[in-house]
C-alpha cells in the first residue's frame, strides 16, 4: 500500500513509497551503525552532548535525509504527546547539556530529557539510545543490553517518563551488562532498538 507523498520524509532517495523507504533507511542506516561500532567512531564523539548526539544522527542518517544531525525546524508529536516546541528546543538542548552524569539516576533522567527534547525530524530514539550507551560506558563501564528489554514494557516506560522515571529506570538497570565491548551485544541491541520503532525488515547480522 502506498501513501501520498505528502505522508512520505523527503528524503536524498527519491523515494515516495513509506514502506520502501522503511526498509530502505533501515538497510542503511544500520550498515552505518555497524561502522561507528567497527570504526570505533563512538569514541571520537563528545559524550552526553547535543554535539554528541548530532554527530550519531549524522552519521547514521546522512545516506538517507539532508537534515541529518540537523534540529529540527518543525513541531512534532507521537500520539498524544508533543515533544519539546521548536521555540524552546535549543534552550532545552542547552539545559540537557548541563545536567550531571555522575551516576546511574542521573544518566537515566538525562535521557529522559533527550527524548522529550526530540531533537530532529526523524530517528530520534535510535540515536539516542546508542548516545545514552556512550554515557553509561564512559561513566559507569556498562551499557544496556536492548536485547533484553521488552519492546511494550519500553514504550510504556517511556511514555511515562516524563512525569515518572522510575519504571525506565528500574526497566534499563536490570539490563545492564558490562559486555563494554561485545560487538555481539551491541548488534543485538541495534536491533532491538530498531524494532521498538518498528524496523525489522533487515537484521544486522545479514548486511
Amino acid at each position: 500500500m502506498k501513501k501520498s507523498v505528502s505522508n512520505v520524509l523527503e528524503n536524498k532517495l527519491g523515494i515516495y513509497d513509506s514502506i520502501e523507504l522503511a526498509h530502505t533507511e533501515e538497510r542503511l542506516t544500520k550498515k552505518r551503525a555497524l561502522e561507528l561500532y567497527d570504526n570505533k567512531l563512538l569514541d571520537s564523539f563528545s559524550v552526553g552532548t547535543f554535539e554528541g548526539l548530532q554527530a550519531i544522527h549524522k552519521y547514521l542518517f546522512q545516506d538517507v535525509y539532508d537534515f541529518a544531525g540537523i534540529m529540527r525546524t518543525v513541531n512534532i508529536a507521537k500520539g498524544n504527546f508533543r515533544f519539546a516546541p521548536v521555540l524552546y528546543l535549543s534552550e532545552a538542548l542547552s539545559n540537557i547539556d548541563k545536567m550531571p552524569q555522575d551516576s546511574f539516576d542521573h544518566i537515566i533522567e538525562k535521557y529522559v530529557e533527550m527524548n522529550v527534547a526530540h531533537p530532529f525530524r526523524e530517528g530520534n530514539g535510535r540515536s539516542t539510545r546508542i548516545w545514552l550507551d556512550c554515557i553509561l560506558k564512559k561513566e559507569l563501564g556498562k551499557v544496556v543490553d536492548w536485547s533484553r528489554v521488552d519492546k511494550e514494557d519500553y514504550l510504556f516506560a517511556m511514555e511515562r517518563s516524563p512525569v515518572r522515571s522510575k519504571e525506565i529506570k528500574s526497566l534499563l538497570q536490570e539490563a545492564l551488562t558490562d559486555k563494554i565491548n561485545d560487538r555481539q551485544v551491541y548488534m543485538k541491541g541495534i536491533d532491538a532498538s530498531y524494532g521498538y520503532e518498528g524496523y525489522s525488515a533487515w537484521p544486522i547480522e545479514k548486511l
